[in-house]
């Protein structure tokens, strides 16, 4: 007799159409049930199309089948919503007092390094009248799914996007949106999105402290901020105000980013400050954070993001992010 051990493994081979990620990771297995000779599998049937629905029963009932000792398999499908089927692990704000300084590029970076450390990782896109995720990524696919909810769209190295921009007809069609449209939008890419098991979750927020980082902060069970920042005299007061709305919010500071900090002149085996001198110790001092990066400006990873492939990036300061990231991440986590 099949163990309900194997069947779930052997569920690790059905992939969701649309996302591509297995019904475990998807959180989609609610319950099964073996005995002598038959297995009993139920499943959400959220963001499921009647398509997808036919394909994943005729699909299991394939994988399942082949496990010795099974003769029959039986699959039905029970209602969910997509807020209860979400398990993240950690929701991590990106933030910043002001536009231009590279919110979007540090949380791409974030989820990228994050990703190649092993971990299942997504990316929400909150900044919805200047989206940028879908771009640096390469991902032009328009997410799947059904009444019952959206499925978000898997880059090449799979990590989770969901943004406003897969949703428009033209990636350039302008969102001239007020405020509480904007904040009820960011609401559903929480509840009605599936998630499903993620250990991070990057959010990029918009610039500043108004609507729609005031409506994550307030809405989503963020586990710390990362504060974006570059090396100009406006610096000082900007990282303040985002500091400020993180501990007005009761959400922990887990670094601060300074990026464009300089330019590596290769030649001249020379750093050029062209926007100043660093500011990176005095900014984590003032946020009583770890300063987690101090990014150059790269032409290479410039070229990349253009091109869609900012998952290809690959230096020394980045696997140094990827490092400081992890470790203040590790520190933040609940003893047992």
């Amino acid at each position: 007799m099949a163990t309900e051990k194997q069947v779930r493994e052997s569920l690790e081979k059905v992939l969701v159409p649309g996302v591509m990620r297995d019904l475990n990771g998807l959180n989609l297995v609610k319950q099964i049930t073996t005995s002598d000779k038959e297995v009993k599998i139920t499943l959400s049937a959220t963001a499921l199309s009647d398509k997808t629905r036919e394909w994943l029963t005729t699909k299991t009932k394939e994988v399942v089948g082949k496990l010795k000792g099974v003769k029959k398999v039986e699959i039905e499908f029970s209602a969910a919503k997509p807020a209860e089927l979400n398990k993240i692990g950690n929701i991590i704000a990106v933030m910043s007092g002001k536009g231009g300084v590279g919110k979007s590029l540090v949380a791409s970076l974030a989820a990228t390094a994050l990703k190649r450390q092993g971990y299942e990782v997504g990316i929400l896109d909150a900044d919805l009248t200047g989206p940028s995720i879908p771009k640096m990524f390469g991902i032009a696919g328009r997410p799947s799914g059904s009444e019952t909810g959206i499925l978000p769209v898997l880059s090449r190295s799979g990590i989770e996007v969901m943004s406003i921009n897969l949703l428009l007809p033209q990636e350039d069609d302008a969102v001239i949106w007020r405020g509480p449209l904007i904040s009820n939008t960011i609401k559903q890419f929480w509840e009605d999105v599936l998630w499903g098991k993620l250990d991070y979750l990057l959010i990029d927020l918009p610039p500043g402290t108004a609507d729609a980082p005031l409506t994550v902060m307030q809405s989503f069970p963020i586990s710390g901020v990362i504060i974006v920042f570059t090396p100009q005299d406006l610096t000082a007061m900007i990282v303040r105000k985002a500091v400020n709305m993180a501990q007005k919010m009761g959400k922990s500071v887990l670094g601060v980013v300074e990026n464009m900090s300089y330019l590596q002149l290769p030649d001249m085996d020379k750093k050029m400050e062209i926007f100043g001198p660093s500011r990176g110790q005095e900014m984590a001092r003032a946020s009583k954070a770890p300063l987690l990066a101090q990014l150059p400006l790269d032409p290479e990873l410039a070229s990349l993001c253009d091109q869609g492939e900012i998952e290809n990036y690959d230096s020394e300061i980045m696997n140094a992010f990827g490092q400081s990231l992890k470790q203040v991440l590790d520190e933040k986590k609940p003893t047992t």
